[in-house]
Formats: structure tokens, C-alpha cells, sequence
């Protein structure tokens, strides 16, 4: 039947929860796009026999494969454009730096337009705040305070806070930090917030 692998890439993204990337199903586009290319063709050869022998009869099979490629041609571009907006939010959350389980779900495509969105976004917070720019992806919730307690939990080396201090981030070490300073980490996975 007509249009079923595009509906089902859609299926797929909602079945996957908000902030999870599914792997990118290449044959699924794939699929839907050569079903695409075979609709044209059909419809183009139809539309040349309606022509030269005037068959009125074929309309209709025309519009409807016309119809069902408007609705793959959506379906595709929904899939994609969902994706998108996922792996933007995962800059968001992340950070510039994205888990390796995370990267291994992207297209090619997609790793290029995270970069391509990656510097547009630094440029962006380079332009911001004078000089210096200003970091718009911190403090996604308001803090309650500016230092936190955290807890290392893997090495990592040194960090330099703004006051030139360095400050050694072994496995199983504990530090009380600014908070705009760890929140990039914390979301890396390489330190956690100890809450008392």
C-alpha cells in the first residue's frame, strides 16, 4: 500500500521519548524515497498517454499518486525536520561536546549540520556581552546558589577558575565550584552534583 514506510517513520520518532535520539533509519528514507521515484514515474507516464490519447480515465489514478507523494514528500521532510529539533535540544543539554552513543545515532548529514549550529550558536554568544561574549546555554534553570558541591566521576584534569586557581578533577575527588563552571561537566557526565 500507498505512503506506509513514510507513516512509519513517523511511528518510529513517536514511540522514542522526548530527549533520545533513535538511530537514523536510512532505509526507511531510502525506501520511501525510491517508492517516491517510482510514483513519478508511473504518474509521468500516465500523464503522457492522458496527452497524446486523450484518456480521461487515468485522472484519477494520477491524482492519487500524486496525492501519495505530497504525503511521503511531508512524512520525510517531518522525520528529518524532528530529528533537527532533537539534536539542537542535545546541544542544549550537552554542550558542544555530544556523548559518542548519541553521535553514533546521527546521519552524516546531521553530525555536519551539528556543527554548523555549533558555531553559529559560539558566534552568536561571542557577539553578546561586550568582549568577553556570554555563555546563553548555562544556568538553564535559575541557581539557588553560586557555588555547588561536586563529585568527580572519572579524571579529567586540570580546571582553571576565573581567579587563576587550577583545580586537579581526579576520580572520587570532591570540590566546591562555581556553578556556571561545572554545569558544562555535570552534563558530560564527568562530575555530579553532590546534594546534602
Amino acid at each position: 500500500m500507498f505512503c506506509e514506510k513514510a507513516v512509519e517513520l513517523i511511528r518510529e520518532l513517536q514511540r522514542i521519548s522526548d530527549g533520545q535520539l533513535p538511530a537514523f533509519n536510512e532505509d526507511g528514507v531510502r525506501q520511501v524515497l525510491q517508492e517516491m521515484e517510482a510514483l513519478y514515474e508511473h504518474n509521468q507516464a500516465d500523464v503522457n498517454e492522458t496527452k497524446s490519447e486523450q484518456r480521461a480515465d487515468l485522472l484519477p489514478s494520477i491524482r492519487l499518486r500524486h496525492c501519495c507523494l505530497l504525503r511521503n514528500q511531508r512524512c520525510v521532510g517531518a522525520y528529518l525536520y524532528d530529528r533537527l529539533l532533537r539534536i539542537r535540544a542535545l546541544r542544549w543539554e550537552y554542550g558542544s561536546v555530544l556523548p559518542a552513543n548519541v553521535r553514533f545515532h546521527m546521519s552524516a548529514e546531521e553530525l555536519q549540520w551539528f556543527t554548523c549550529y555549533k558555531k553559529s550558536l559560539a558566534s552568536f554568544m561571542r557577539s553578546l556581552g561586550g568582549g568577553g561574549g556570554l555563555d546563553v546555554t548555562q544556568d538553564m534553570r535559575p541557581p539557588k546558589s553560586l557555588y555547588i558541591q561536586v563529585r568527580c566521576v572519572k579524571d579529567h584534569g586540570e580546571l582553571e577558575i576565573d581567579d587563576g586557581t587550577l583545580v586537579l578533577l581526579k576520580k572520587n575527588s570532591q570540590h566546591f565550584l562555581p556553578r556556571w563552571k561545572c554545569e558544562h561537566l555535570i552534563r558530560q557526565g564527568i562530575l555530579e552534583h553532590v546534594v546534602h
